[in-house]
């Protein structure tokens, strides 16, 4: 039951801008949910959203095998991009990697962070430049950099790397459906990146008895993520980011009373 309760929660929160590590991290501390083989459990169901993310967007991940195309984000020049914006989120995990674990991985920190991005994303959605950028192949180099860097801020628990490198993009006048698009791309290499390598890290903490437990969060964080996109998308087309940002807000507020 705790395997599929976090499940939920990785896959509902992966991809809005409210930190699924963040509630993951809250969720494990109310169910007692944890240790070492538990750290990494909460990785490794990243592995479930991903698939999702995969699958919705297969053939814009089909498009980058496509090497005789020389444009947009497809072919080498897709691959270039998405690896502009994933490089610095890998040069400073690995980096950081330990301290981050050992020492960021609590329901305050993770409090903080979900109250400082929620008022940033509130104020951000007020001081926004008119978009230039309104297909994720309109990307150029400078801005796959630019959601790469807004991206490692999302190394604190409680920022959300959806947050962090969607109004990163809207900053520099990336639509905000694009922008979001462009995130749930660029998600999959530096998530499964951080998942192999946290998985290799914690090797000697894992034993067979694990697998059942740790492929039940698999499926269910693969199938809430699916709607969750679907959902989140959807909402963009109405919504601004403000809700989630008061939202983000509310549940520090609560954080913090609990603690």
């Amino acid at each position: 039951m705790k395997a599929i309760l976090l499940g939920l929660v990785e896959g509902l929160t992966e991809f809005i801008p409210v930190s699924s590590t963040g509630h993951l991290i809250v969720t494990g501390d109310l169910l007692q949910f944890k240790g070492s083989a538990a750290s990494t459990f909460e990785v490794f169901i990243q592995l479930g959203a991903i698939l999702a993310v995969l699958l919705l967007y297969k053939e814009r991940f089909y498009g980058l095998l496509d090497f005789k195309k020389r444009e947009g984000l497809s072919g080498m020049n897709g691959l270039i991009l998405l690896g502009i914006t994933t490089t610095p989120a890998l040069i400073f995990g690995f980096l950081v990697h330990g301290y981050i674990k050992t020492y960021l991985f609590n329901p305050f920190t993770v409090a903080l962070g979900l109250g400082v991005g929620g008022v940033i994303m509130i104020v951000a959605e007020s001081k926004l430049p008119r978009p230039r950028i309104k297909k994720v192949d309109e990307f150029k180099k400078l801005d796959a950099l630019w959601v790469g860097l807004f991206q490692c801020l999302a190394m604190w628990p409680g920022v959300s790397r959806s947050g962090a490198t969607i109004v990163g993009g809207m900053l520099v006048g990336i639509e905000r459906k694009t922008a979001a698009e462009y995130s749930f791309l660029a998600a999959v290499p530096v998530m499964f990146a951080a998942t192999a390598y946290d998985l290799f890290k914690s090797r000697a903490f894992l034993s067979s008895s694990d697998i059942p437990i740790f492929m039940i969060g698999f499926v269910v964080s693969f199938i809430s993520a699916w709607f969750a996109i679907k959902f989140f998308i959807h909402l963009l087309g109405k919504w601004t980011l403000k809700p989630f940002g008061w939202y983000r807000i509310v549940i520090a507020l609560l954080i913090l009373a609990y603690l």
